[in-house]
């Protein structure tokens, strides 16, 4: 396959996975500073810093709340980040690799980007912000539906996976963080009702909670809801389930192709640091400590996929 058509189809599922994560984000914040009223601006802000955008947010505006991050993230023209601009990429590198795609693939991708076009054509009220972050996130479902149902299990497929898992990490690991770094109010916090609410919170945004409750069945607490999140290998949001399929879909590119290179390597490292831990030892590193390193990891890893596949060329 081509790079540059390796690449499109990798960055359009990146894409539609991160317009997902965005609004799930964002509902993650919303849900907390629904639990207390103290410092809204303070939330508010700790989702922008999560989202790697506060430099861009800053420049354009002077105070947080919630109508101007979620006008920022969703709708923006200005950020390129923003969800409209993000599902119009995705749906620009579709047309690039149309004929790598299934009719349904294309369909379901074509109206996500219609629907979500017209959804966000004005600011989102406060009020609406639930049902509109449902609706991005059942049009995603839309596309991996069509993506399980209709594709060869080939190269194309192992593509757009990987676009699909290393997004989906990189969020897991920011919306953990969004709790445990930022939103915290005080140490002094740790293992309280406060702290455990935000936690369930956490599990809600992730569409987690009653997986949580079949899987684990204890309490809400920072060290069962991490370990979840982290290191249980049933959930497909966990880190270890993101490192396993990452891991898996490039040993299937180095199978289909006949050679194994950096990114294959570079997969199994970071699938052994995560699956060789345990939620103790994570803590007495440090939460934010352990996050920060598996966001750096995986953007690096993103990195050499895009370098060994050429995809600029």
């Amino acid at each position: 396959m081509l790079g540059k058509s390796a690449g499109g189809l990798y960055w359009m599922f990146r894409g539609l996975e991160r317009a997902e994560n965005t609004a799930r984000l964002i509902e993650a914040g919303f849900r907390i500073a629904l639990t207390r009223s103290s410092d809204p601006a303070s939330d508010w802000r700790s989702i922008i810093v999560t989202a790697a955008q506060q430099t861009a947010y800053e420049a354009r505006h002077d105070g947080y709340d919630s109508q101007r991050v979620t006008d920022f993230l969703l709708r923006d023209p200005a950020n390129p980040s923003a969800v409209l601009s993000i599902i119009k990429q995705a749906r620009d590198n579709a047309r690039l690799v149309r004929t790598a795609l299934t009719t349904e693939v294309w369909v379901a991708v074509n109206e996500t980007w219609m629907l979500l076009t017209d959804l966000l054509k004005d600011p989102i009220p406060e009020r609406d912000l639930p049902l509109v972050m449902e609706a991005i996130r059942h049009q995603s479902a839309l596309v991996r539906g069509a993506l399980y149902g209709t594709m060869l299990r080939n190269d194309i497929y192992d593509f757009c996976r990987l676009g699909t898992f290393i997004e989906r990490a990189d969020s897991t690991a920011r919306i953990i963080d969004v709790k445990y770094h930022a939103l915290l109010p005080s140490p002094s916090f740790v293992g309280s009702r406060l702290d455990n609410v935000q936690w369930e919170m956490i599990l809600r945004s992730v569409s987690a909670h009653r997986s949580f409750r079949f899987a684990v069945q204890d309490e809400y607490n920072a060290a069962n809801i991490a370990e979840f999140l982290i290191l249980d290998r049933r959930f497909p949001r966990s880190l270890a389930f993101c490192a396993k399929r990452i891991e898996e879909n490039l040993e299937q590119l180095s199978q289909e192709y006949g050679e194994s290179g950096p990114s294959q390597e570079a997969a199994r490292q970071f699938r052994a640091r995560i699956k060789g831990r345990d939620i103790d030892a994570i803590f007495e590193e440090g939460l934010h400590e352990f996050v920060t390193q598996t966001i750096i990891e995986l953007a690096a890893l993103g990195s050499t996929i895009e370098e060994q596949y050429r995809f600029n060329k």
